[in-house]
Order: C-alpha cells, then sequence, then structure tokens
C-alpha cells in the first residue's frame, strides 16, 4: 500500500529531470499520474518506464507556454482519473539566450519564461483547484529555485518568475486553506537535469567529460558535497502532498544540500 493509493496527480514538465522523478516517485506510492509535457518520446517512455513498474500513468501532451493546455490537462485529468487530489507545478525554462542583465534581456525572453515559469503555475492552480474541491480538498506543490531567494549573476528573467513562484504560493495558501487545498514550493539546488547540463554546455561545445567535471565542482562546493538528483525533490514533494504533511502550507522547503545554510551561495569559489 503506498501513501497515495488511488490519488490523482499532475505532474507539469513530468518526463525528464525533477519531473520525471516525481512522476516515478508518485507512482511508486500508488498515485494514478498524469505525465504532461511537451515531449512526446519522453512522455510516452516515463509512462511506460512506470506501468513496467506496476504503476498508473497516462501521458498528456501539452505545450505550457499556451495558455489554453492547463485547462486541458486538468480536463484530461478528471476524464481519465475521475478528478485531481495533486498538482506538482514543475515546469520551467531557462534558455541559453536568458543569461543577461536587465538591459539586454529581450522582451521575447522575458514573456516565454514568464508564461511558462509562473503563468501556467498560476493558470493550473486556476483549473485545478475547482476540481481538488470537489474531491474535499488537495495540494499544489510549486517547483520555485533558491534563485527566487538569492540570485545568481544575468538570470534576471528566470530569478524574477521564480521570486513571484513563491509569492504566488503564499497568496493562494492563504485564499484556499479554509477549502482544505494546501500550497507548497519546494526549493531545489543545483540538480542533476537535462536542464543543468545543457547550461553547462551552453554553446561552448563542452564534450561530456567536461560536463561531468563541471558537475563534480558544482557538487565540491555544497556542504553535502554533491549535487541533488531528481529523486531527492520528488521525495519531498511526495511528502508535502501526503497527510504526514497535513500542518504545512504557504511555505517553502529549500532542497538544496545545504547551499542556502551557506548565505551568499552565488559566490561559492571556496571549496574545503
Amino acid at each position: 500500500m503506498g501513501i497515495h493509493d488511488g490519488k490523482a496527480v499532475i505532474v507539469t514538465g513530468g518526463a525528464l529531470g525533477i519531473g520525471g522523478g516525481a512522476s516515478r516517485g508518485f507512482a511508486e506510492e500508488g498515485a494514478q499520474v498524469i505525465v504532461a509535457d511537451k515531449d512526446p518520446d519522453a512522455g510516452h517512455q516515463t509512462v511506460d518506464d512506470i506501468q513496467a513498474e506496476g504503476g498508473e500513468a497516462t501521458f498528456v501532451q501539452a505545450d505550457f507556454s499556451l495558455s489554453a493546455d492547463p485547462k486541458r490537462v486538468v480536463e484530461q485529468a478528471v476524464a481519465i482519473y475521475g478528478g485531481v487530489d495533486f498538482v506538482f507545478n514543475n515546469v520551467g525554462i531557462q534558455p541559453r539566450t536568458s543569461y543577461t542583465n536587465a538591459e539586454d534581456t529581450t522582451e521575447d525572453i522575458w514573456d516565454a519564461i514568464m508564461s511558462v515559469n509562473l503563468k501556467s503555475y498560476w493558470l493550473m492552480a486556476k483549473y485545478a483547484i475547482p476540481a481538488m474541491r470537489s474531491r474535499g480538498g488537495g495540494v499544489i506543490v510549486n517547483n520555485a529555485s533558491v534563485q527566487g531567494q538569492q540570485s545568481a549573476p544575468l538570470v534576471t528573467a528566470y530569478a524574477a518568475s521564480k521570486g513571484g513562484v513563491l509569492s504566488l504560493t503564499r497568496q493562494l495558501s492563504i485564499d484556499y486553506a479554509r477549502q482544505n487545498i494546501r500550497v507548497l514550493a519546494v526549493c531545489p539546488g543545483s540538480i542533476d537535469t537535462p536542464l543543468m547540463r545543457d547550461a553547462i554546455s551552453g554553446d561552448s561545445g563542452e564534450v561530456p567529460d567536461d560536463v561531468e567535471t563541471a558537475i563534480d565542482a558544482a557538487g565540491a562546493r555544497s556542504p553535502i558535497a554533491r549535487i541533488g538528483t531528481p529523486e531527492d525533490i520528488a521525495n519531498v514533494v511526495v511528502f508535502l502532498c501526503s497527510d504526514k504533511a497535513s500542518f504545512m502550507t504557504g511555505e517553502f522547503v529549500n532542497v538544496d544540500g545545504g547551499v542556502m545554510a551557506q548565505g551568499a551561495w552565488a559566490d561559492l569559489g571556496r571549496t574545503k
């Protein structure tokens, strides 16, 4: 028996990285998982992996830069599984061209990041909350970032989007607590995902060995001496949606290997 037997969860960006880890984590605990993602190949593979382990999952293709898709994903979840109990708002983008200061950030990049990283979270809540209410309540967990609290250089739009996620989390938690809907956020640090590896390789054409060296160096700067895995985040998200976290709402949890405990994490030149 899993702690989420019979519960229906939507994981946005649910095919790869943190989302893929969360989709598998929920399925391992008995949840029925809507893997909502833009990438059909990765989405179907994640569903196949879950089903091979005896879990229940369905892929729904969705582009979260489009305003219509969050509503459609919720409608599909209701049609397939009869309702929605949990949402893990995880989808996010950080294009290589977005690593700029405010002057050099284009309006197109700003709008693209805000549309996916923040607006889609609001839209998912907007359409999922009525479905949760009809089931007697539910939980929304938003994927923010340590960059929503303390930023690094040249991530203008991304940092703003993640700060917005934290504020949205607090607001939703206040407005819906009396309806038995809890809203929380997780703030990952460096996590070994395709998004991180893409950011490291950039346009430099770094070979895989160079990427591994960069990942090892990032891990060495963490108090725990490694970067995180998607499973590290999934474990926390699955817990936050459980009854064991029933007195938690409006809060964020750092899952960062202790990086935020160091304070000014953006200047991590020192290692011991």
